[in-house]
């Protein structure tokens, strides 16, 4: 399965959740699109190569198809993260509630300032930076969200590949790449979001729109 693929099936999932949420039980190929932004042709297609059928004139039945791709894309458990830096960024994380429905749980929070972790008001506990291998460990936490200033971003992704973590979402004003894994460990998946550099890409695509193409 491809990157573009999975995004996409990804985006099934998560209307197919919304649409049983309100009561469905059937949805067709072209509703599908819809949410994901192509057409019901490239839905049908995705399904064929998955091997998952639904009925000429039926559809497809809402709850099993929501099993099916729950098993394709891993989704038995919840998914556990930690939040790395629990500024602005990294509250709005903890409070965000729209990772429930995809089986993601913000489990704690890792921050340097003392203000931060003593706050009650956090919705999860938040942990100073000197207890993030004790608490990774005792999770079995696998996957980290860096919320961090640029000048620590970096000696963060250390600490995070030495406490264990093997994937990381990246929100730092810098681009990190994975240390090399070694012969007994799980290759460390680094996704980078700038958000400042996705703006200027929007500003520069409606001032030039041939970019586009």
């Amino acid at each position: 399965m491809n990157s573009d693929m999975l995004i996409r099936i990804t985006r099934y999932y998560r209307a197919l959740n919304r649409l049983r949420s309100i009561g469905l039980e059937k949805v067709f190929a072209h509703n599908l699109a819809d949410a994901a932004g192509v057409s019901a042709a490239v839905v049908r297609k995705d399904f064929s190569l998955l091997e998952i059928h639904g009925q000429k004139r039926g559809g497809y039945e809402i709850t099993e198809l929501i099993g099916k791709l729950s098993v394709i894309l891993g989704k038995g458990d919840e998914q556990d993260v930690v939040i790395i830096g629990c500024g602005r960024i990294g509250k709005a994380l903890m409070h965000y509630s729209g990772f429930e429905p995809d089986g993601i749980r913000v489990v704690a929070g890792f921050d340097t300032d003392p203000i931060v972790y003593a706050d009650a008001s956090n919705p999860v506990p938040v942990y100073p930076m000197s207890r993030l291998d004790e608490i990774v460990n005792a999770l079995g936490i696998k996957v980290a969200i860096i919320t961090v200033p640029e000048s620590a971003a970096a000696d963060t992704a250390e600490k995070l590949f030495d406490a264990g973590i093997r994937g990381i979402l990246n929100f730092s004003p810098i681009t990190l790449k994975p240390r090399p894994a070694k012969d007994d460990e799980t290759p460390v998946v680094i996704h980078n979001i700038n958000i400042a550099l996705e703006l200027e890409q929007i500003f520069y695509e409606l001032q030039f729109p041939m970019a586009r193409k």
